[in-house]
């Protein structure tokens, strides 16, 4: 460590300790306790000062995080509000003007403002850039219509980030731009999607003369490919970094694998020992491209944390239903249900092997991410795309 990074890292201990002293964890509230750390630049201490940072780089997050677990302070309900915390908030510190940054980052970090994600149309999933969803200005605000689907979490979000065509005479990618959307807006309508699982965590979202005010764009108009390609990146970060050591979809399978011997075999033993290593390697591989992150903006190389967490998990997830035999063929409760929180490795075996099917779907599909791997990773050839240049108007639908 440099003299400098031991300078920070004494700063950030102090930082720390002054917050801990003035705001107990174990006697002050929790949405309390993080608006202090949020004011205090303890949030993410990557992000500009006053905003919940203090402009370090996010290798910093790591020892701020350790520090306050030690003191048992509590932490953001990252899966309750894993969009808001994960891609609306890095998204608004990018793009964000001061006002909408103090307007917004603070009450994600608390809580009181859970956020889904107004992207994927019924003709505008893999091809994101070919959404319908129309905004046309009218004044100070924007008039939205049209519909999204797969919205994670909606049925309990006060806010959105919403991508929607507000030129439709310019090519696709040109033609979009980004909103803050508020939820309780009349005009939504929020349906549920029932999934193999039975539970409902997805939505349909409808959206009729939905009126956006122009302080809530975010970014540029027509700009809306860029600032939405921020929040993907953040997200497929998000979903593939991976969990703690031994956490996760391989730490249900090894606590089985301790807790009854009668499944053991020497043939699932070398299976679970490579399930493991790939595992650990994932978690590795994570932990280095967020320390890689100075800037805190992550770049394509994430859609490979992406693609890796989502094979993983449907494979550990196959090997546990195997290794319970019967029993890992029993399910639960099918009972439709809309959960307050997305949760990958909740209940039993059975609806971890459901869940993790949509690991290859959701955050963008295991095909499209392939392909911004092999362009904008790798620099392969890219493919041919026929309608590039051609206005969205004229595009066959």
């Amino acid at each position: 460590m440099s003299p400098d990074e031991q300078t920070t890292a004494r700063d950030l201990s102090a930082r720390v300790k002054t917050l801990i002293s003035e705001h107990d964890p174990s006697t002050t509230r929790p949405e309390d306790f993080l608006g202090a750390r949020f004011d205090a630049g303890l949030a993410w201490v990557h992000f500009p000062p006053g905003h919940g940072g203090l402009g370090l780089p996010q290798s910093h997050q790591a020892q701020v995080e350790a520090e306050l677990a030690a003191a048992g302070a509590p932490r953001p309900a990252a899966g309750r509000n894993g969009i808001g915390l994960g891609m609306a908030a890095p998204t608004i510190a990018a793009f964000g003007t001061e006002e909408q940054k103090s307007r917004f980052l603070r009450p994600i970090y608390t809580g009181q403002h859970i956020y889904c994600q107004l992207f994927s149309e019924p003709g505008a999933g893999s091809d994101l850039a070919a959404v319908a969803t129309r905004a046309v200005r009218d004044g100070d605000d924007w008039i939205v219509d049209g519909q999204k689907v797969w919205t994670s979490g909606a049925q309990n979000a006060q806010m959105a980030i919403l991508v929607a065509r507000t030129d439709p005479s310019v090519p696709k990618h040109a033609g979009l731009t980004y909103f803050l959307l508020d939820m309780s807006d009349p005009g939504i309508d929020v349906r549920p999607l029932r999934q193999i699982t039975g539970e409902a965590e997805f939505n349909e979202v409808f959206l009729t003369g939905v009126r956006v005010p122009d302080a809530d764009r975010l970014g540029d108009e027509g700009q809306g490919w860029r600032v939405a390609t921020t929040t993907l990146n953040n997200e497929r970060v998000a979903i593939g970094s991976g969990a703690p050591r031994e956490g996760g979809m391989i730490g249900k399978v090894a606590e089985a694998w301790r807790e009854r011997p009668e499944v053991r075999a020497p043939a699932r033993h070398d299976e679970l020992m490579r399930l493991w290593v790939e595992a650990e390697v994932t978690r590795l591989t994570g932990e280095r491209l967020r320390q890689q992150l100075a800037a805190g903006q992550p770049g394509p190389e994430g859609s490979g944390m992406k693609l890796a967490f989502a094979r993983l998990a449907q494979t550990i997830s196959g090997f546990e239903v195997e290794l319970h035999g019967e029993q890992g063929l029993r399910y639960d409760d099918w009972t439709l249900r809309r959960p307050e929180s997305v949760d990958f490795t909740g209940r039993e075996p059975g609806y971890r092997y459901l869940r993790a099917k949509g690991n290859s779907i959701e955050g963008g599909t295991s095909e499209i991410l392939r392909n911004v791997v092999a362009e904008r990773v790798l620099g392969l050839p890219p493919e041919h795309r026929v309608d590039k240049d051609i206005p969205w108007k004229d595009l066959a639908r």
